[in-house]
């Protein structure tokens, strides 16, 4: 099916793995050209720059930090031109839950300012880069989670960063406009994923049981899933009329199993 995405530019935050190392190959798979962001490590992203020179670049991107933020929109200008697309993807979760009255304030600070001030920040820009380059079209497609749509006992950092997006989208929805008139802001919510940042949580056995009884399709989602959610959103052929909508990419999934079986005490 045609996307109508060959020649566009689009900058993918958290690109080195996961979601966004997919998202990455299946958007230069159509003929964009991507600017990728990593942290720490490019990890396979090389490997995917040897096989599309042309259409890769790779800057290394603290998105807390909005002089780097910046830079990578400059630097995305000057490889590719007008930046028409944007996947604000990256983000952090801490691997162990704490309970909110044990929480520090700066495991909170942290969390928000990585995934939610940081896709403020690349969002910001991302508009200072549609107003310097007129155009019709752009499409702004902010990573969010089920944990922000449902929640998520002692990850309340995250489930509330996350559930920040949409605030966010429906603002930025009816602003785009005015520098991109055919302009579009969504958000994709993945479910639990198979990534890295999952992994360690979905080989738990009594964990994943957990997690697949509130799934009707009984499996979790891939990172190719929620890719095809992304590039859905960012082609205006396939949907150049959606703005200020959600798509949860989890199976069905409708809320969390809070406890199992043994840990209920029937009514008598």
């Amino acid at each position: 099916m045609e996307t109508g995405l060959s020649g566009k530019q689009a900058v993918i935050t958290g690109a080195s793995s996961g979601i966004g190392f997919e998202t990455t190959k299946m958007f230069l798979s159509e003929g964009v050209r991507v600017t990728g962001t990593y942290n720490r490590a490019m990890r396979e992203l090389e490997s995917l720059r040897d096989d599309w020179p042309d259409q890769l670049e790779l800057v290394k991107t603290d998105q807390t930090k909005e002089s780097e933020v910046e830079s990578l929109f400059n630097k995305a200008n000057e490889k590719f031109g007008r930046v028409d697309i944007l996947v604000a993807n990256a983000g952090i979760a801490n691997h162990e839950g704490i309970a909110i009255q044990e929480m520090s304030l700066k495991q909170w600070e942290n969390t928000l300012s990585v995934n939610l001030t940081g896709s403020f920040l690349c969002a910001k820009h991302f508009f200072v880069n549609l107003e310097k380059q007129s155009g019709e079209t752009a499409s702004l497609i902010l990573v969010g989670s089920t944990a922000g749509f449902f929640g998520e006992a002692w990850y309340s950092d995250y489930a509330t960063s996350k559930a920040g997006m949409h605030g966010l989208m429906m603002s930025l929805k009816n602003e785009i406009t005015h520098i991109a008139p055919k302009g579009r802001v969504n958000i994709v919510n993945p479910g639990w994923t198979l990534t890295p940042m999952a992994e360690e949580a979905l080989a738990d056995k009594d964990m994943m049981t957990k997690i697949l009884q509130t799934v009707p399709m009984r499996k979790t989602a891939t990172p190719h899933d929620i890719g095809s959610a992304i590039l859905y959103f960012a082609s205006d052929v396939l949907s150049g009329h959606v703005s200020g909508q959600t798509i949860n990419v989890a199976g069905g999934m409708e809320g969390r199993v809070l406890f199992t079986p043994g840990e209920i005490d029937p009514p008598s």
